[in-house]
């Protein structure tokens, strides 16, 4: 096996990687905000990468530039849930909250095989397609692409949630919701903007994936598995952690395929999940 190829797999893994980190970190946003868990999270990227086909199908919109309109509606979507479910359960006890989010999955997951049926679709012709050659590697365009947009992604998320007075406030009402509320922060508004925000970015990731992904009902729960294992590796709450989390488990997965056998990439994801977190529960830049 030579070196190219090895580079090759460590590339393909690392463009994945950073839509598996932009999943995650929706999740991740989520929990650190508000310490529930969203088990609809793969079921909302479903949605958007339907959103994003339907556009495309009916209205010939490519997935680059329907990408705002599919944001847009995800994070609409996102205020949706927290004002419609999630603020009625937030003091309510752990396993009412795992029943509600779960409950709602099933429910969207249902709700589209019966609209659109467990049939598997794909955007043809999009804008951007076919590979490139850089010294002897080739890149798919469309994983290029949505690897980069999805870091900028990225990049935009940790700027606002750092450098701005709002997310300031977001970063406030997770630490302590009572003292920020105690400071004039309305912690109900930065509740629906969490969870705005964290399904803005599952939008991304979908509309990004729908340009060279099967599009089907089922197709986010195996991404939102690897978004929990993202989550949980790099440290719940961690804009960073999920980064570099979503980073690694793309390039061990890809390398695990190759150098091992592609029918145990995900076993050796969950090895390297169980390892880390044997050692370090609270993941590798987890505070609790």
């Amino acid at each position: 096996m030579t070196s190219d190829v090895i580079i090759q797999a460590i590339v393909s893994g690392l463009l994945m990687g950073l839509v598996y980190a932009l999943v995650a970190v929706g999740l991740s946003l989520i929990f650190g905000l508000m310490e529930i868990v969203n088990f609809a999270h793969g079921e909302f990227l479903m949605l958007s990468m339907f959103f994003s086909f339907w556009l495309w199908a009916l209205l010939g919109l490519d997935p680059l530039v329907s990408l705002p309109l599919v944001v847009m509606a995800l994070a609409v979507l996102g205020f949706a849930t927290h004002y419609g479910i999630i603020r009625h359960i937030l003091n309510a006890p752990m396993l009412a909250q795992i029943c509600a989010t779960f409950g709602l999955a099933i429910a969207i997951r249902s709700a589209a095989q019966f609209f659109w049926t467990p049939d598997f679709r794909t955007i043809q012709d999009p804008l951007v397609s076919g590979r490139i050659e850089i010294a002897g590697i080739f890149i798919g365009q469309p994983q290029l692409v949505a690897g980069v947009v999805c870091l900028a992604a990225f990049i935009g998320l940790w700027i606002f949630v750092s450098r701005t007075e709002t997310g300031l406030a977001l970063q406030a009402t997770a630490q302590d919701r009572d003292a920020a509320a105690v400071m004039g922060i309305p912690t109900d508004r930065m509740f629906a903007l969490g969870w705005a925000i964290g399904l803005g970015c599952v939008g991304i990731a979908g509309a990004m994936l729908s340009s060279f992904y099967f599009v089907f009902p089922d197709v986010g729960i195996n991404f939102a598995l690897l978004a929990f294992v993202a989550v949980a590796l790099g440290g719940f709450g961690s804009i960073l952690g999920s980064l570099v989390a979503g980073v690694s488990i793309g390039v061990v997965e890809s390398l695990g395929g190759l150098l091992i056998s592609p029918s145990y990439k995900l076993l050796i994801v969950f090895a390297l999940y169980f390892a880390v977190v044997l050692f370090r529960p609270m993941g590798l830049f987890g505070r609790y």
